[in-house]
Order: structure tokens, then C-alpha cells, then sequence
């Protein structure tokens, strides 16, 4: 009876430390993201004030994020991008901060949450590639906010499937868990960021160091 009140407890203390580091995780990438946001928010009115200043985030043909700046990809809905990070990043990090101080969101919230949070990545990957591929020019800052936010939703994701906030049925939560446990869904996501980072240096080479 003890052994098993004490496996059980260990099990709990296992589950609350592996929270933390979820939403620790979110943190990070909500506060790199917030940071690239605010960042290209202050380079923008530069270029607000200055048409011809060349930004701190423009380092050579390849890196430049004043030509980016200029693009009608960066004003999507009538107005910088960057304000819609400012906003939606915030609310990131109060999540994450809340989350690591044991706050117990409702199940529907946490759908709601990773829907959210999978539009923001979806957005955050299409701008990748109208850079990658359309404007053929990297914003700096951006892959900063493009790489945070797949950590933000992949952390996202891996509670709920944690917790199966998607009430997944018996045996396929089983499976789940064990891939999660397996640390698969780590190596997928790093598998992915490398992806990307190939897909760079493929597209452009040594002009990232030109």
C-alpha cells in the first residue's frame, strides 16, 4: 500500500516537473518572439521616419529586413505584421508564466488555445516561404518569430496530447503517450527546424554570409 501511494505521488511529481518544462519552453519561444516583435516594431517606424535608413536587421543582399519591410507581405491586413506579434506573443507569455505557476486551464480553453496557436503557426510559415521563395529575401528578426512559434505550438500540443484535452479514445491515447514518452515528438520537432534550415542554405548558400 505505501510502495504504491509513494509510486504514485513520484508519478505526479514526474507529471507536474514535465508540465514546467512545457510551458517553460513556451516561454521562451513567447519571449524570443515578443522580443523579434517589439524589435522590428521600432525598426519600422525608422523606416516610417526614414524611407532610405538602413536598418540594424539588414545585414547583406540575402539578410535584409528593410527590403522585406517594404513588401505588401509585411502589411497582410493594412498593418504591420509586428502588431499583431506584439499582441498575440504577450498573451504567449502570460500563458506560459501562468502555466508554470500551476494554473489549471479549462479543457475547452485548451482547445481553443492550440487552434489559435496552430493559425499563428500557419501564418508564421507562410510569410517564411513568401520570403524564402516570392520576395527571395530573409528577414533576420523573422526567423526568430518564424522558429519561436513552432516551439510555442509544439509545446502547445504536447500538453494537450499529454493530457488528452482531445479525448482521444483509450487505445489510441495509448499510443500517444508512448510516443510522447519516447521523446518522439521532440525529435520530429527538431527534425523540422533542421528541414528548414536546409531549405535555407539550399535556397540561398554562401549569400547568407556575403
Amino acid at each position: 500500500m505505501f510502495n504504491k501511494l509513494k509510486q504514485l505521488l513520484h508519478k505526479k511529481e514526474v507529471g507536474i516537473r514535465n508540465d514546467r518544462t512545457i510551458f517553460a519552453v513556451m516561454l521562451i519561444g513567447g519571449t524570443a518572439a515578443l522580443i523579434a516583435a517589439f524589435t522590428l516594431t521600432i525598426e519600422k517606424f525608422h523606416l516610417y521616419e526614414d524611407p532610405n535608413a538602413i536598418l540594424s536587421c539588414s545585414i547583406n543582399i540575402v539578410l535584409n529586413c528593410t527590403q522585406v519591410m517594404q513588401t505588401w507581405q509585411s502589411s497582410v491586413f493594412g498593418f504591420p505584421n509586428m502588431v499583431i506579434g506584439l499582441m498575440a506573443y504577450a498573451v504567449v507569455v502570460t500563458v506560459a508564466l501562468a502555466g508554470l505557476a500551476g494554473v489549471k486551464f479549462p479543457r475547452w480553453w485548451l482547445i481553443t488555445a492550440n487552434i489559435g496557436f496552430f493559425l499563428g503557426l500557419m501564418f508564421s510559415y507562410w510569410l517564411f516561404f513568401q520570403s524564402m521563395y516570392v520576395i527571395e529575401v530573409l528577414c533576420p528578426w523573422c526567423l526568430i518569430v518564424t522558429t519561436s512559434t513552432t516551439l510555442i505550438f509544439s509545446s502547445m500540443l504536447h500538453y494537450n496530447l499529454k493530457h488528452n484535452i482531445f479525448g482521444f479514445k483509450k487505445k489510441l491515447d495509448a499510443s500517444i503517450q508512448k510516443f510522447l514518452e519516447g521523446g518522439y515528438h521532440q525529435m520530429v520537432v527538431l527534425s523540422w527546424i533542421a528541414l528548414m534550415v536546409a531549405l535555407v542554405f539550399l535556397k540561398f548558400g554562401e549569400g547568407l554570409f556575403a
